[in-house]
């Protein structure tokens, strides 16, 4: 059985800024729709994604040790980081936020940090397994991405109900920031990686550059 041509025996190409598909026969090799340059793969795609993803987590540590809020109720005042603010609703019987805060924060992260980490080194390594498999995870990490500031969204909810209500202030903390860059750099290392290199295997990102472009 014969399998159908691929987009490079076409020459197809991918338009990584708008999603059009581009002849890359014609010259200049611009995306005739957007006019960003057309890629037949991410440059440099292992690299940067790398980079992004160690950012990522050098912030992470942060963002968990670090008060995210000031809470003043009643003229006292505590500062709260991400896991006591899910402990504090939790006990006060707000499971729901409790849990919503804990997922976007805690799980989330991790979850992409694992999965991204399980790509890249499979990739590196030349690994034949699970290939299809590996493409879903990415798609999923595409996915749960979306969902990455409900943390954000979550706390300035909180501290507009509190002020609403006059009971206290809520006022940000230098932690809010740092997980802010986290959720930054998560979805630039998503966006950075390559998927295609899932099934091409190459032997290193540099050779592989270099026989796609010559």
């Amino acid at each position: 059985m014969n399998s159908p041509p691929t987009a490079r025996e076409l020459n197809l190409c991918l338009c990584h800024t708008c999603g059009q598909a581009c002849d890359m026969r014609l010259e200049p090799t611009e995306c005739e729709r957007c006019g960003a340059p057309l890629h037949r793969r991410k440059t440099q795609s292992l690299t940067r994604t790398w980079a992004y993803m160690l950012t990522a987590l050098a912030f992470y540590v942060p963002a968990n040790l670090l008060p995210v809020m000031n809470t003043t109720m009643l003229g006292s005042g505590a500062d709260s980081t991400i896991m006591s603010g899910v402990l504090e609703f939790w006990q006060h019987g707000a499971w729901d936020i409790a849990l919503i805060i804990f997922i976007a924060s805690i799980a989330v992260p991790g979850i992409k940090f694992l999965s991204l980490g399980l790509l890249l080194i499979t990739v590196q390594r030349n690994s034949q397994w699970a290939r299809r498999e590996r493409s879903k995870l990415f798609r999923f990490i595409e996915l749960i991405g979306y969902w990455s500031m409900l943390d954000v969204i979550v706390v300035a909810l909180v501290a507009a109900l509190v002020k609403f209500q006059a009971l206290g202030t809520i006022e940000p903390r230098l932690g809010i920031l740092f997980f802010g860059l986290v959720v930054v750099f998560t979805m630039l290392a998503a966006m950075s990686f390559d998927p295609r290199l899932i099934w091409e295997n190459p032997p290193n990102e540099e050779t592989s550059d270099e026989r796609i472009q010559g």
